[in-house]
């Protein structure tokens, strides 16, 4: 099966096909709908503990969500939460200090929403993974919500540099009811100021379970430089990938205008990169290749402000730190 993310329909009888196939979706060297996940995940880290921690759990106090409970240690911390959209939806600013992963750190952020809590979280700006000195970075990323709860992963771009080895571990776990909207926005190299990626490693897995059961599972090797940075398979030759899924019980995938969101899409686009659109009965996803992270933020926004209102019944609003 050829890859076709120019491709702008969509038949409904091959819905599944198309979002378990690894050729489907760029950057995803396999994804697969199984219960038993690949045995090549990103390795644990030498340290017998993390150079830096952040734990959070919010509840819901008479209709309001709540920071309940934060837990740190290192150099990772949270703004104070604020309700730009009123009592009910907590708005969360992750902060690591130093601006940057060098090679070694190990980093472990964990999220609990509790039932009926809503929660954005996002970060102040990039984040940047430096040159590995032959040591691998990790950052390992737990998220869970509870029944009715709602969380929104909106972190900025992530900007690996060259020679960075990086190991990511994403895991996300929903209980029935629950909502997850998350978006990534990856860049290769530092084009801007005419640095590329051409050596290094960047490895990823993605977990989405809900109610106990394995509903997505994708995992990127990426080797700095190699022929499948330039696979139409893989990045194309493009030096930006941007990835929003979305999983929800509403059943409002059925009716998304996804032909309206590819038309707006290659609009803001211009011709300067590439968008694939993939849905089943609970989980949606939007891929985009190209070489500015600018096109691709305005990309993932904007499929995102076509979802937001229908799953979780609130208009769309920039992230604040995205404007700043």
């Amino acid at each position: 099966m050829q890859p076709n993310i120019n491709n702008t329909k969509i038949n409904q009888s091959d819905e599944d096909k198309r979002v378990c196939s690894p050729q489907r979706i760029p950057t995803v060297s396999s994804i697969k709908k199984t219960d038993n996940p690949l045995t090549e995940s990103p390795a644990a880290p030498a340290k017998e503990r993390p150079d830096a921690q952040l734990s959070l759990e919010f509840a819901n106090d008479q209709g309001k969500t709540r920071l309940a409970r934060r837990d740190h240690f290192g150099q990772l911390y949270v703004q104070k939460p604020f309700y730009p959209e009123g009592p009910s939806v907590c708005h969360i600013v992750l902060v690591h200090p130093p601006g940057g992963i060098v090679g070694g750190d190990w980093l472990e952020i964990n999220q609990h929403v509790g039932a009926e809590s809503t929660v954005q979280i996002t970060t102040p700006g990039a984040a940047k993974w430096y040159k590995a000195n032959g040591h691998v970075s990790h950052q390992n990323t737990t998220l869970n919500v509870e029944a009715g709860g709602t969380l929104e992963w909106l972190p900025q771009e992530t900007i690996f540099f060259d020679q960075a080895q990086v190991e990511l571990d994403h895991t996300v776990t929903l209980a029935q009811n629950a909502t997850y909207l998350g978006c990534e926005i990856f860049c290769f190299g530092r084009t801007a100021y005419g640095e590329t990626f051409n050596s290094g490693l960047i490895r990823q897995r993605m977990n989405i379970r809900r109610s106990n059961k394995l509903i997505w599972h994708e995992q990127l090797q990426l080797a700095g430089g190699s022929q499948a940075m330039k696979s139409p398979l893989i990045l194309n030759g493009k030096t930006v990938c941007a990835t929003l899924i979305a999983v929800s019980d509403t059943g409002y995938y059925a009716s998304l205008p996804t032909n309206t969101l590819r038309e707006e899409a290659a609009r803001i686009a211009n011709g300067a990169g590439q968008l694939g659109i993939s849905q089943t009965k609970s989980v949606f996803v939007a891929r985009f290749i190209g070489d500015s992270s600018e096109i691709a933020r305005n990309i993932m926004m904007n499929i995102w402000g076509g979802l937001r209102p229908a799953l979780i019944g609130r208009k769309a609003e920039v992230p604040r730190m995205w404007n700043t």
